[in-house]
């Protein structure tokens, strides 16, 4: 029987050609010598919030950890019941694809959980946005429960966003106009629209006052709730939630810091430029404005796809938006290794056939042999081949090298059978949910992790299920993207399909 040989992973294209070859970052005076200066300065505040993360993440034994217990946020957790802060955890990160089992949703479970996110501070809120954001991985039950911390977050007090602008900026000298009424508000900020002294209308970000104080205080309070766990709840699975603590406060450390989705921003315009998705736009944000705590960029028409009308979606027009809707995520990724790491119905706008993707706090990162990685697993997963699946999984660090490699090849195999039985063989999304699910408890069994990375990136074909039932509902899915790859990997004579596709020896 023949076997596959993998290929050397291609190099990726060189990301400050992309940024000093892009027009659309021309047009912003100096926009370009910025992107290319925020890059570099990017790559370090990273590593920086990865360390500051390890350190906020490490339970203290000092005397102040003892008032960090007694705290109001602790006696806030204890007071939803004992278990919540453990549940809450574990949920969050089986959502992330760490190997914690899911927490049952039985006896109240959800219902206490959901009591402390709606009592506690920053931190709790994004938990919940974590689960709410991880429909296939989780139960429906945890999904739909902490659907409101996507939609439900308070303004901020009239006045507040102005008076930032003013705290960073001086003044608000810069605008010819600011409108005090937000056109969003979220757990980390709000947003406003304002015209620059030049006539350009624009969308000004904000962070909200004391966040990053407020964050810091729940996410030690969180590392004292793992540390304490083996004490105070013996029948929680805990092994793995340090590390997910530490992982939450990097992602969250990192949208916290504007400057850096500043500089997703504009890795995104030039990625989306040179792969000709005009019908996929992304904002250009304004250097001279932005900092760590406020962001301006250009304002992109459009509504939520959940509320466009239906005569919008006439003529073609759904399966039109579908195709550049997948297009832009599967591209951006296999050709570039990047993609928006936060995609749900809130951060995608509709314009007449456009889509626009905003809210780029967190974004996706493939490195070459990831990418490799990544398009082996969808062809092992279009397979239903456990063992590419698998291998592929190596590529992120998810299976160490001693693993029983054999032993969960067949584990996994009999699982993916018996989904393909159920399925009758067609591949769905419905049927990627099911089997990322369960990959991810066998890969938990095993005591591996599915990686952020892949997480991540499924997260967003899933959520492209969604949007496909809103806009296209009678759209052939598979047909979609595989149109889309098949045409990817043919474009300069196969040239990066001979070094992503497996061959067969």
């Amino acid at each position: 029987m023949p076997t596959m040989q993998n290929p050397v992973a291609p190099p990726l294209p060189s990301r400050p050609a992309l940024l000093r070859g892009s027009a659309r970052l021309a047009e912003v005076e100096g926009l370009t010598a910025w992107s290319l200066d925020a890059q570099a300065r990017a790559v370090t505040r990273r590593r920086e919030l990865g360390r500051e993360a390890e350190r906020l993440s490490a339970p203290r034994v000092w005397p102040d950890t003892i008032g960090s217990l007694a705290s109001t946020t602790w006696r806030v957790a204890r007071a939803a019941a004992p278990d919540a802060p453990f549940a809450l955890l574990a949920a969050a990160a089986a959502a992330t694809g760490l190997p914690v089992a899911p927490p049952s949703a039985a006896g109240g479970t959800i219902e206490r959980a959901d009591r402390l996110v709606r009592a506690g501070g920053p931190a709790y809120v994004k938990l919940g946005q974590f689960i709410a954001s991880a429909r296939g991985l989780l139960p429906d039950e945890w999904v739909d429960a902490f659907a409101w911390c996507r939609d439900e977050a308070t303004p901020m007090e009239p006045g507040a966003a102005e008076e930032v602008v003013r705290r960073e900026l001086g003044s608000l000298d810069a605008f010819e106009s600011f409108d005090a009424e937000p056109l969003a508000a979220g757990s980390i900020g709000q947003v406003h629209r304002a015209v620059l002294r030049d006539g350009t209308p624009v969308v000004v970000k904000v962070r909200r006052p004391g966040l990053r104080r407020a964050f810091r205080s729940d996410i030690e309070t969180l590392a004292l709730v793992c540390a304490a766990a083996d004490r105070v709840h013996q029948g929680v699975r805990v092994a793995n939630l340090p590390g997910f603590v530490t992982l939450f406060a990097q992602l969250t450390l990192e949208e916290l810091d504007f400057r850096l989705e500043a500089a997703n921003l504009v890795e995104s315009v030039a990625v989306l430029e040179d792969l000709g998705a005009d019908d996929v736009r992304v904002p250009r944000p304004f250097p001279a404005l932005t900092t760590e705590r406020m962001l301006v960029m250009e304002h992109l028409p459009g509504v939520s796809y959940a509320r466009l009308p239906a005569d919008a979606l006439l003529d073609g027009a759904g399966d039109r938006l579908f195709a550049a809707g997948v297009r832009g995520v599967l591209e951006a990724t296999i050709v570039h290794g990047l993609f928006h790491g936060d995609l749900h119905a809130g951060n995608v706008l509709v314009d007449g056939d456009r889509f626009s993707m905003v809210d780029f706090g967190m974004c996706g990162r493939l490195d070459a042999a990831q990418r490799a990685g990544l398009v082996r697993f969808l062809l092992g997963f279009a397979a239903s081949d456990a063992r590419a699946q698998v291998e592929a999984m190596r590529t992120f660090g998810a299976i160490t090298e001693d693993a029983d490699v054999e032993q969960l090849v067949a584990r996994l195999q009999a699982d993916l059978s018996r989904l393909d039985e159920r399925a009758d063989g067609q591949i769905t999304f419905d049927r990627l949910g099911e089997t990322l699910g369960q990959l991810l408890r066998t890969l938990a069994a095993g005591g591996f992790r599915m990686p952020k990375e892949l997480v991540l990136f499924f997260k967003n074909l899933l959520y492209l299920s969604g949007f496909a039932a809103a806009v296209a509902p009678d759209a052939d899915v598979l047909a979609v993207v595989t149109g889309i790859l098949a045409d990817l990997f043919s474009r300069d004579g196969g040239a990066l399909a001979a070094g992503l596709v497996p061959t067969a020896e």
